[in-house]
């Protein structure tokens, strides 16, 4: 039995080493003979591996049905496996970047706040998992367990993942963590959030679709406060196609945002006829478009840029979807009674659109 079979009883089971002595003293009349010692490591469970320690894996595909049948050589010393201290080491390293305010749009003191008026319900919660696991009350262990995430951590992450900064998959790879984990954390939290009435606005600086594309923005090796992330979707936010500098474009966002993910939410509560009920994935769900790619859609759209079906598959959406997002939008824009100049040039194709921005072309009025 491998060592960190035994070590996952020891932390329910207080008589684990009367139990290690009995498997080592297991023989058989063909004459087996069993050896067994106690692991008192400790085994955090919810690790992922992430990409490049899995290309980094000497994997020879096999010639029939190579995606499920390969050999995988000895790595050696020259591929050394991270242990468990260095891979905690690089994930606080990881967490202390993703609390940056830029992310966050909160203060580190902010940010700690919100943590302390969350910390006594996620205690509760925590024990009253605990208990359910034991079927009963605490009991004496030595058994040593680490949890991957802190109470705090779990805050950070659901805060990102709440102001749409990047996709569960992004924190996963980010901290080396499975999706498992990552969602039971931020499901757990938002139920938390939306107990206490707290609610995370969206951000609009950015939405990271890859790890390294967030990592080098936060380097500074990319600073174009866009809310896209392939050149495709950055095209969008081209002067030519929405009238507005970028930084007036971005201002704008900023100043949407807020009240439409609160008329978003208004509108949710009365359908709901109450506060959120969880679902099967206690609210979280992949986004098709982000708060603030409804807005800038919903200003291309108002400047008859392009045709509908061209804006959609600019966005990489459905038609209906696109629609029913610009019909949330535009009761914002009016509200606020917000002109958007009509464009001097009207494109039937999404392909003719990106090739003016690609062109330069000239003859689009750019508003500062």
């Amino acid at each position: 039995m491998p060592g960190p079979g035994i070590h996952g009883e020891q932390r329910q089971w207080p008589a684990v080493s009367g139990g290690c002595n009995t498997i080592a003293a297991t023989t058989t009349r063909t004459g087996l003979r069993v050896e067994a010692m106690l692991d008192t490591g400790s085994y955090p469970t919810g690790i992922s591996i992430t990409r490049d320690q899995l290309k980094a894996l000497p994997i020879t595909p096999h010639d029939r049905h190579g995606r499920w049948n390969y050999s995988i050589a000895p790595t050696g010393a020259a591929a050394p496996v991270p242990g468990a201290d260095d891979s905690a080491a690089a994930r606080r390293q990881t967490l202390t970047m993703l609390a940056d305010p830029r992310l966050t749009g909160m203060t580190a003191g902010e940010l700690r706040e919100l943590h302390a008026r969350l910390a006594p319900a996620q205690a509760a919660r925590a024990e009253q998992h605990r208990y359910v696991l034991r079927g009963g009350r605490r009991v004496a262990t030595t058994g040593r367990s680490r949890a991957l995430l802190g109470d705090q951590d779990e805050v950070l992450i659901t805060v990102l993942y709440l102001r749409q900064v990047c996709p569960q998959k992004v924190l996963c790879d980010l901290l080396g963590i499975n999706p498992v984990t990552i969602g039971q954390a931020i499901k757990a939290t938002r139920q938390l959030l939306d107990e206490l009435k707290i609610t995370i606005t969206p951000t609009v600086v950015r939405y990271f679709t890859r790890a390294q594309d967030l990592r080098d923005w936060l380097d500074g090796v990319t600073d174009v406060p866009a809310t896209m992330t392939s050149p495709q979707q950055q095209a969008l936010t081209d002067p030519h196609l929405t009238g507005l500098e970028r930084e007036a474009l971005h201002q704008l966002l900023e100043e949407l945002i807020v009240p439409y993910a609160a008329a978003i939410e208004r509108r949710r509560h009365r359908q709901r006829g109450g506060n959120r009920r969880p679902g099967t994935r206690g609210g979280v769900f992949r986004q098709k478009i982000t708060d603030g790619d409804r807005i800038l859609a919903t200003l291309l759209h108002r400047r008859r840029v392009c045709t509908l079906d061209a804006l959609a598959e600019l966005f990489g959406v459905s038609r209906s979807t696109l629609w029913n997002a610009i019909r949330d939008v535009q009761p914002i824009l009016d509200d606020r009674r917000i002109d958007i100049a009509t464009s001097p040039h009207r494109y039937v194709t999404a392909r003719e659109a990106l090739d003016a921005v690609r062109d330069g072309t000239d003859n689009h009025q750019v508003v500062s």
